[in-house]
């Protein structure tokens, strides 16, 4: 008996000690990961991440970045010294759509007609500029979140063109719960999305006559682009035309594909102007120009658009006379966005139902300039009375404005009794271009900036 107590006493003792042991190597397992583990714990987190950037149809770059985790004084590599140079950050690539997806290739001869109503007999020539131009918003939730924003350049007129249509919907269309500025200032990433692609397809349905729309996307990324510029024709290989007999149709489609127009690197603004062409018919634009000049101005490596340009879209045909003045003006229904215009040397007038949309929200042109003018108040321009004293509000689509400029306009405020030296654009005194564009449409108004300081 004593010899079998012992025994047992001794075994409880080893299966005790193997145990202890046990509970003290995973301890040791717990407390101090080993540098495999480690890696792998990373490596899983970097698939996960690439996984997520996969779905959304992004890329993200396949190096990873380490910083040195030692501490001041332990000699290990990295200790007490200051991170490394940051490599850059990674952009999201934009959404491409992979081949056999579908859509319509071009033919060589449609891709010879598409540059020569755009470049006429210039080198088919895209600027930097407009390589780069994409449909790019200001931060959401501020107030600018309803803003894109735009260059100095030639894509400035169709970015602000489009920002019209933008602002259109968000304060007039979309079902919301706020009022006045804060519907276009409470919107974040997705209602921007959302309202570019509305403003987008509604641009090409216009230009579509209202029965067809056409968009534009790239199957596969193109090469680097060069510091000249960027040829035409390097695009057109690689563009897939997808036509649609439903607004709402190209408007989901558009929305569902919105990162081909609003991404870095997406040639965005090329891409839509593609697509208002083909959405009108290359054969209608021609016949639209007549004899007149191509669609866009080369001078200096600038590209700018013509009022062709501006025409399709703001009326949806590229005819010059449709923005008005002169012989053969022409007698086009009330948009639901207008044009304002003034040049010092121009006598031309804009015509008036562009000067008078159904909706108060105009695209505003100075020379080599354009921004948005509006109102928040949709009977400003279906009563007289709301016209007497009003007030509205003007983006520039500088990178220098911070905030919506807000103007005060009274019509009826007798400015002839005023001295002379009173008046604001009286002889010899500089008057701002916009006030001018303003009077354009409410003669002998005067403008207040209510604090601003008066610019463009």
């Amino acid at each position: 008996m004593g010899d079998r107590g012992a025994e047992q006493e001794a075994a409880m003792g080893d299966r005790g000690a193997e145990q202890e042991a046990a509970m003290g190597d995973r301890g040791a397992e717990h407390a101090a990961p080993t540098e495999l583990e480690e890696i792998a714990s990373r490596i899983s987190d970097l698939n996960k991440w690439r996984e997520i950037f996969s779905f959304r149809g992004l890329e993200i770059n396949n190096t990873i970045h380490q910083r040195g985790r030692g501490r001041a004084g332990d000699g290990s590599p990295g200790a007490g010294e200051p991170p490394g140079p940051q490599p850059p950050s990674t952009v999201p690539q934009p959404l491409l759509l992979p081949p056999g997806t579908g859509g319509r290739r071009l033919s060589p001869d449609t891709a010879m007609g598409l540059q020569k109503l755009l470049f006429g007999n210039t080198t088919p020539l895209f600027s930097c500029e407009w390589a780069a131009a994409h449909f790019r918003f200001r931060q959401p939730h501020s107030d600018l979140a309803y803003a894109l924003q735009a260059g100095k350049g030639g894509t400035r007129a169709v970015l602000m063109a489009v920002q019209a249509h933008i602002i259109t919907y968000l304060l007039f269309t979309r079902d919301t719960e706020y009022t006045h500025l804060d519907r276009l200032c409470r919107i974040g990433r997705r209602e921007q999305g959302q309202a570019l692609a509305v403003a987008l397809a509604e641009t090409l349905w216009a230009a579509g006559g209202g029965g067809r729309a056409v968009v534009c996307l790239t199957t596969t990324a193109g090469p680097a682009m060069p510091r000249a510029g960027c040829r035409a024709d390097a695009f057109t290989d690689r563009i897939r035309l997808f036509e649609f007999s439903e607004k709402a149709a190209a408007q989901e489609f558009i929305s569902h594909h919105v990162n081909c127009f609003r991404c870095e690197g997406s040639h965005g603004v090329i891409l839509f102007l593609y697509s208002l062409l083909f959405s009108r018919t290359l054969e209608r634009i021609q016949e639209d120009l007549g004899d007149t000049a191509p669609l866009l101005n080369v001078s200096s490596g600038n590209v700018t658009c013509t009022e062709a340009v501006l025409s399709l879209l703001l009326t949806g045909r590229a005819s010059p006379r449709e923005l008005g003045g002169g012989a053969g003006e022409a007698r086009g229904q009330r948009g639901p966005v207008g044009f304002l215009r003034w040049e010092r040397a121009a006598e031309r007038q804009v015509s008036p139902a562009l000067r008078t949309p159904r909706l108060p929200v105009w695209l505003c042109g100075v020379p080599g300039r354009h921004g948005v003018l509006f109102g928040t108040d949709p009977r400003l321009l279906s009563h007289w009375r709301a016209e007497r004293l009003f007030h509205l509000h003007f983006y520039s689509g500088q990178q220098e404005q911070t905030r919506t400029a807000h103007l005060t306009i009274d019509t009826h405020s007798h400015h002839w009794e005023e001295a002379p030296s009173a008046d604001a654009c009286s002889p010899g005194k500089r008057c701002p271009a916009l006030e001018m564009a303003i009077r354009t449409k409410w003669a002998g108004a005067t403008v207040s900036w209510n604090g601003t300081e008066p610019f463009f």
